[in-house]
């Protein structure tokens, strides 16, 4: 008999302790360390044909290159996210908030994938064989080469794989299965940590393209070891509001393509719908004439997206004004309102400031200060700004407006959806020629920017 001892997990970050801990010494969680039990055997239960190869070293410059293989799916957003579609032997971990179409967008992709005549094989180890039915049956994801098994025991999956040799396997959801061998509760630190390592031996060794969906925290992230996404090649995010119908599909982690690239789809009664178009779609509701409001050209991966920018500043009654931001970075928010104020000279101390990106879509990158310092000024004036102009730029704390990258591309998307004026930084324009449909009108400190603008 094995011998076994007793540890204690974090189950933020996977630290191990001998005793147990208040406070994890690794991720300095609170009451997060929990009890298991581990036995000095820790290959039990495993093939050895899955524990290595017997290759030799060669030399790198012997080894054949070229293009990785991909499997294009018929969602192209997919595919963007992917980097051109799903690789054979690559491990994908899709995670997101509950019901918010992981289960969903991985049928349509299983059934997209069965219609090309590949193998998939669908294991649900939260719903039975006849929910994932009636699911594929509101979605139309009905094919004879794709299989269902509700199961959780690994050993069982594994004969499953090895009777039926599919070129997709789904795991949903990874928490829920567990090794027998390994003496803890499915969804712990232990088991998620073998059976994603055992997947993905599984995916290497047979070269099946595996995707595992997990579950995430009250934070938003993965649930589980951080080492799990160190594992996995890739690392999908699908995330979106409740009150919105679409969702975003954002790579973190890739190691076949671009980390910067999303996926935009519109949950519909039949399922998932891709969104070719995103600008069209976050500019569908947007009031012409209306002061605060600015449109801003955001670069997501190598897609231009525009995206309406609301802003509000009312005074306040209270000793300390409020500040609060949707989907842009509160910090950054303060910051622009700190050059606002000693740059332009706004007295914004006795006022409330409110920003918000129309729809729920969340921009990071610094090329969105400069709208949001107009439309806080226009809000703050009360001064409506030009209904067609297209504003984007990065605000220095001296007030400098500096160059942001992709200028051109930009300003190709504002003028295909119609805008006639761009505002962006001046020294974005050297290397190309604009196109003569659109107006350009170069800034080079927020000042300028706003009394083009605003006049």
């Amino acid at each position: 008999m094995a011998k076994i001892k007793i540890k204690f997990c974090c189950t933020e970050c996977g630290t191990e302790s001998p005793k147990w801990l208040g406070k994890c010494p690794g991720c300095g969680s609170w009451n997060t360390m929990v009890e298991e039990k581990e036995t000095s055997v820790r290959t039990q239960g495993v093939k050895s044909s899955l524990l290595g190869t017997k290759e030799k070293p060669r030399p790198i410059i012997n080894i054949e290159g070229g293009q990785e293989p991909r499997i294009e799916t018929r969602l192209g957003e997919l595919n963007r996210v992917l980097g051109g579609g799903v690789v054979p032997g690559s491990l994908i971990l899709v995670g997101g908030d509950p019901g918010i179409g992981k289960s969903t967008l991985l049928l349509q992709t299983s059934h997209a994938l069965a219609a090309q005549g590949l193998t998939v094989l669908y294991i649900s180890g939260e719903e039975s064989v006849r929910q994932t039915r009636l699911r594929a049956d509101r979605l139309g994801a009905l094919s004879e080469t794709l299989y269902v098994l509700c199961e959780t025991n690994l050993e069982l999956i594994d004969e499953a794989i090895s009777s039926i040799s599919p070129d997709l396997l789904v795991i949903d959801s990874i928490q829920t299965v567990y090794e027998p061998s390994v003496p803890s509760a499915p969804g712990s630190v232990a088991q998620v940590r073998e059976c994603t390592a055992h997947f993905m031996r599984i995916a290497k060794v047979k070269g099946i393209a595996t995707v595992l969906v997990g579950h995430v925290t009250k934070e938003g992230a993965i649930a589980g070891p951080r080492l799990l996404e160190h594992m996995v090649d890739c690392v999908l995010y699908f995330e979106g509001e409740r009150h919105h119908s679409y969702r975003l599909l954002r790579a973190v982690k890739n190691r076949f393509g671009s980390t910067n690239e999303i996926g935009i789809f519109e949950m519909m009664e039949g399922g998932l719908r891709e969104v070719t178009n995103p600008s069209e779609l976050f500019l569908s509701e947007r009031p012409l004439g209306v002061s605060g409001s600015t449109v801003v050209a955001s670069m997501e991966g190598t897609r231009p997206v525009l995206v309406e920018l609301q802003a509000l500043v009312a005074t306040t009654n209270f000793p300390s004004p409020r500040r609060m931001s949707t989907g842009i970075d509160h910090h950054r928010m303060a910051l622009i309102i700190a050059v606002l104020e000693k740059r332009m000279g706004m007295f914004l101390q006795n006022q409330d400031a409110y920003l918000n990106v129309a729809g729920g879509v969340k921009l990071d990158e610094p090329a969105v200060d400069l709208a949001a310092a107009v439309s806080l000024a226009s809000s703050f004036r009360d001064v409506p700004t030009k209904p067609y102009d297209v504003i984007f730029g990065e605000v220095g704390l001296t007030g400098e407006v500096r160059a942001v990258s992709r200028a051109e591309q930009r300003v190709k998307e504002a003028e295909k959806l119609g805008f006639k004026r761009v505002i962006m930084p001046e020294n974005s324009l050297k290397g190309w020629k604009p196109p003569s449909g659109i107006q350009i009108v170069g800034v080079s400190t927020v000042s300028e920017a706003l009394a083009a603008a605003l006049s």
